[in-house]
């Protein structure tokens, strides 16, 4: 289906109905297989399942991932699971079947997706990586397909194999760096260095009245501690929390006067070994949703979690 390349790649593929989509992903999957490629396949939990069936005893030799969990957030799907996959296999041309924009993501989520989506392209630049993106041409809006054709250099459907005459995925990047919609109701405080314990406090709280604890409710502790430190260290030594309840999910929203100028910060796997700023990727690996907003002298990095069933 696609030209052998030893370089990266990024095609679209516009599917309609199951036939066409196992027909196109199990293709490209056994083309991988046969020529010793490692394979990952990040998909919804249902198309997994079709997948599967159509691959058989292929599936035991490709690493099949439910992106309903693995890519819940989708700032967590560069380095949790594509960049993750491809580091484990330097010395190898790697194929990912990757789709983290289905129809049943919500308004509130699409913006980090198409984020996510164009920010790919940077993060696999001269890496040795085809990674094949599915959209539900017939389940999904029209301004999505045409913003997967922004970041998308190629796109496959039915007809066949074209290049995409609109690729531009700074645009998208950008174009949904917005300011974010002030909630109706919320709790919020101002911290400095001498405050930071409080402004966790004040998340932890509100988590523990929805139902979270163990492990979770560390989780919401430790995201606002990482965003109220690097208020203190990149957004001018203070910030503002503010908390809420948004239907099913706790959000929280630190904002500050300081300007995350790099679109990749947090979606780049971090040597242990290696000293620098884990913070953004720890909010990216353990929120299930992260929203930002950015601009010379004002951050506002809004983080969601959903609450335990």
């Amino acid at each position: 289906m696609l030209a052998e390349s030893f370089s990266f790649s990024h095609p679209a593929l516009f599917y309609r109905g199951d036939r066409e989509y196992t027909a196109a992903v199990t293709a490209f999957v056994r083309e991988g297989l046969a020529a010793g490629e490692p394979v990952a396949v990040a998909v919804p939990g249902p198309k997994l399942e079709l997948l599967e069936r159509e691959l058989g005893a292929d599936a035991a030799r490709v690493l099949m991932l439910d992106m309903n969990r693995e890519g819940r957030n989708p700032g967590r799907i560069i380095p949790g699971v594509l960049l993750d996959f491809a580091d484990r296999h330097r010395d190898a041309h790697v194929r990912i079947v990757g789709e983290p924009i289905w129809p049943d993501r919500t308004d509130t989520e699409y913006p980090a997706c198409a984020q996510h989506e164009a920010l790919i392209n940077f993060a696999f630049e001269g890496r040795h990586v085809t990674i094949l993106c599915p959209y539900d041409a017939e389940g999904l809006t029209a301004e999505v397909l045409r913003e997967a054709e922004l970041t998308h250099p190629v796109l496959l459907d039915a007809a066949g194999e074209r290049p995409s005459g609109s690729y531009a995925p700074r645009l998208v990047v950008d174009g949904h760096n917005r300011p974010l919609a002030d909630p109706d109701d919320f709790v919020s405080l101002r911290f400095d260095h001498d405050n930071l314990a409080a402004a966790r406090g004040l998340a932890a709280t509100a988590a523990a009245e929805m139902g979270f604890g163990g492990h979770r409710l560390d989780d919401v502790r430790l995201v606002v501690a990482e965003l109220g430190a690097n208020s203190l260290d990149h957004g001018g030594g203070a910030g503002l929390i503010r908390v809420w309840r948004e239907g099913g999910r706790l959000v929280c929203e630190v904002s500050d006067a300081g300007h995350i100028a790099d679109p990749l910060a947090g979606r780049r796997p971090v040597d242990p070994q290696v000293a620098g700023s884990r913070g953004l990727l720890i909010v990216n690996l353990l929120s299930d949703l992260v929203r930002v907003h950015t601009r010379a002298g004002a951050t506002v990095v809004r983080v969601y979690f959903d609450a335990p069933r």
